[in-house]
């Protein structure tokens, strides 16, 4: 029988190793021979390795997971993605496998089930026509989708900051201002966290607590304490994040 194969991509180290993990737990049959951190890394490993499977995030550097998917031949795609439910829509209108960051272990045991029964029936992997439409509903420039906000305008006494969201650490809500900390200060901006929150790329920024949005590359590490409380290490500040019971699944076993 063929050894069953697959390809991880994605440009969070943290977030590839748990899939990796699970994968393992969940799927023992199948061997993880490469891990790629960017869509050039991927179509490389594709060529090399001729997996069965690849799970590919859809935001990556270099080249995009739907890019990717378009270099696979007879390599069954599972889309790992961050974007709202209306883009994922297209995924289900067309049948496409995906997982919707973040995920649990009872969705990813579905997923596996459902690339086992296209293996097993012999099914063709991912239409390039299909990748196009895809490519087309999940567009930055599809109307209503917002534009990412790339850099935050703050007050800085009769100055104005530019601060880039990449150097963002987290955004914690403080009655009428919303603070933005980086790992060298704090600044305050007028602008509510609900609407920051919408401008924000959800597959970088997540909500942790009803007042904080948190930097995913700025963690660390996450703390669980003996009541099952989280809380969150950063690289660049001392203080520390809690999660609030809501977001706490966020971090479940990372």
């Amino acid at each position: 029988m063929t050894a069953l194969t697959a390809l991880i991509a994605d440009d969070e180290p943290h977030l590839a190793e748990y899939l990796r993990q699970r994968l393992q737990a969940l799927w023992p049959e199948l061997q993880i021979v490469a891990v790629a951190r960017n869509g050039l890394e991927a179509v490389a490993a594709l060529h090399e390795h001729e997996p069965t499977v690849a799970f590919l995030d859809i935001k990556m550097p270099g080249l995009s997971g739907l890019e990717v998917a378009g270099a696979a031949q007879n390599c069954h795609c599972v889309f790992v993605t961050a974007y709202d439910q209306y883009a994922v829509a297209a995924f289900e209108r067309d049948a496409v496998d995906y997982l919707l960051k973040p995920y649990s272990d009872e969705r990813l045991s579905r997923t596996i089930q459902k690339l086992k029964d296209r293996l097993g029936s012999g099914q063709p992997a991912l239409a390039g026509d299909l990748l196009e439409q895809l490519r087309q509903a999940l567009s930055p420039n599809r109307p209503g989708t917002p534009a990412r906000l790339s850099w935050i305008r703050a007050g800085n006494g009769h100055d104005v900051k530019l601060i880039a969201v990449d150097d963002v650490c987290y955004f914690q809500a403080s009655d009428k201002y919303t603070s933005v900390v980086t790992g060298t200060g704090e600044y305050l901006i007028r602008t509510p966290l609900k609407e920051l929150l919408e401008q924000l790329d959800p597959q970088r920024f997540w909500q942790v607590h009803r007042a904080t949005v948190v930097n995913v590359s700025a963690i660390e590490e996450a703390r669980r304490d003996f009541s099952g409380k989280v809380s969150l290490k950063l690289k660049a500040r001392p203080e520390l994040l809690m999660v609030s019971r809501a977001f706490s699944h966020l971090f479940r076993q990372m």
